[in-house]
């Protein structure tokens, strides 16, 4: 094992908006970044099709934007977060406007506001049409790699070193070898765990593992059964990360239909992720197939979705003239790190952005186009808290062997029966049994263990956690069937 004995830094874990946009607020203070791959590799950030809400509407509001999210949230959102997050929201547009980001403009030059699920006006900016988060992610490691203050490592971490003093360093693997780093203050801006799941919109590899390395540390983790699913992912052969089909294609006015061509929705393919989630997984479970029918865009679809065109000619389909095959699909942990107004978690120096962190913006189901904004905003803020933080000395580190890498392959097939868009007690319990058996060899297991038992402990549906065994919620799967 090697050791970085230097100057003492702030650790980045994770290349995706959040790690760069803090990257950034940090400088010019010595950033060390570490991340799989080049920049911008296996982010999910890149695969952000919908766009990032901001109420800059002539006709919007924050106050409207606000309202919006809380409702989408089930009553489970910290309001003083999403008051916050979201009225900050028309200043990060201009920061990233100023940071290069080519949003999508009118033939007038104003900036183009797209409509989106539960969105009670059009505030949804896009780029290239739909692969905004592509474009973010491209102007932001154009200016990371242009700041002289970050240094980019294509390393993983392995774990977060703490004494009494809080954060004292990370254990890292580069090239199959063991080092570490002397860092006081490190964030984790990791993503998300769609990858435990058999069907997801998220990268593979995206299996949480900021989240395995905040349990180690000692962070205190929340919301962690809140899972969203999208409802609209490609039905592609073979599971895995599957392409998804924007929100956006719904908002342009293409709706759900099955085989029959039966339009099964009755006017709700824009209701909240969650609703339409359950709706087209019942349909499905009632044995129908489900397809996506944007004809009416006609040739105009490869224009505004060019990306999502591409994806499905790949598999065989026009949507100009096709109805396209969905699936619900893994998409989003609004749970994660439980952290403050700028990212601080219990641990001192230890932080967390993006969807790894729980922030309160979200609640049970988090509102569409929210999560670029939210990495965009609180990533800024935990560079700017780390950045002025007093450093402390630098403290020896122990020498230690990597904990086991985590391996969600033993895990997929019971993440997606049990934890997926409903649940029941009986399967929970079993998962439960499962995953606590492989825990101790297996890091991704042991937080799937603790995924399954806060969905057990929460015995009722609300939002994007479905309790089939919860009155309410059986009552209206037995009216829709």
């Amino acid at each position: 094992m090697s050791a970085d004995s230097g100057r003492q830094t702030i650790v980045i874990i994770g290349g995706g908006v959040a790690g760069l946009m803090a990257a950034l607020a940090a400088a010019p203070h010595p950033v060390t970044l570490l991340n799989a791959g080049p920049l911008g590799a296996q982010a999910a950030s890149a695969w952000a099709q919908g766009g990032m809400a901001a109420a800059i509407g002539e006709e919007d509001s924050t106050a409207l934007h606000v309202a919006d999210t809380l409702a989408a949230g089930a009553g489970l959102c910290d309001r003083a977060a999403v008051e916050r997050i979201i009225g900050a929201g028309p200043a990060m547009v201009e920061t990233l406007l100023r940071l290069g980001v080519r949003f999508d403009r009118k033939a007038s030059g104003a900036l183009a506001l797209g409509l989106e699920a539960a969105h009670a006006r059009p505030r949804i900016l896009h780029a290239n049409g739909d692969a905004t988060g592509a474009e973010i992610l491209r102007a932001l490691i154009e200016r990371v790699r242009a700041t002289p203050s970050v240094t980019v490592l294509d390393a993983t971490a392995r774990q977060i070193f703490t004494d009494d003093a809080g954060v004292c360093g990370v254990l890292a693997m580069r090239g199959g070898e063991a080092f570490t780093l002397a860092a006081d203050r490190v964030l984790l801006a990791t993503g998300g765990i769609g990858g435990l799941f058999r069907y997801s919109t998220n990268p593979q590899g995206a299996i949480g593992q900021g989240l395995m390395l905040a349990m180690q540390a000692g962070a205190v983790l929340r919301d962690l059964e809140f899972i969203q699913f999208h409802p609209t992912a490609l039905d592609a052969p073979g599971g895995g990360a599957l392409p998804l089909i924007s929100e956006a294609v719904r908002g342009e006015g293409a709706r759900l239909i099955d085989e029959t061509g039966a339009y099964f929705m009755q006017g709700a393919d824009l209701a909240p992720r969650d609703v339409v989630a359950r709706a087209v997984f019942a349909h499905a479970q009632a044995g129908h197939h489900v397809c996506l029918d944007a004809r009416n865009l006609g040739p105009r679809f490869a224009t505004r979705f060019p990306r999502i065109a591409a994806i499905c000619a790949e598999a065989g389909i026009d949507p100009a003239t096709q109805p396209i095959p969905v699936r619900p699909a893994a998409h989003y942990h609004m749970g994660g790190v439980a952290v403050d107004a700028e990212g601080r978690s219990n641990v001192a120096g230890l932080f967390a952005a993006g969807e790894v962190a729980r922030t309160g913006l979200h609640g049970a189901n988090r509102l569409a186009s929210n999560s670029l904004l939210e990495a965009a905003i609180c990533g800024e803020a935990a560079g700017r808290a780390m950045a002025g933080q007093v450093a402390k000395p630098a403290r020896a580190l122990p020498a230690r062997a990597p904990a086991p890498a985590p391996d969600a392959a033993p895990l997929r097939a019971l993440m997606s029966v049990h934890l997926g868009v409903l649940r029941d007690a009986a399967g929970l319990r079993d998962a439960a049994e499962a995953f606590a058996a492989l825990a101790p060899a297996n890091p991704a297991a042991a937080l799937a263990l603790r995924i399954a038992q806060a969905a057990l402990a929460r015995e009722t549906s609300v939002g994007a956690h479905a309790r089939a065994d919860s009155a309410p919620l059986r009552n209206s799967l037995h009216k829709a069937a």
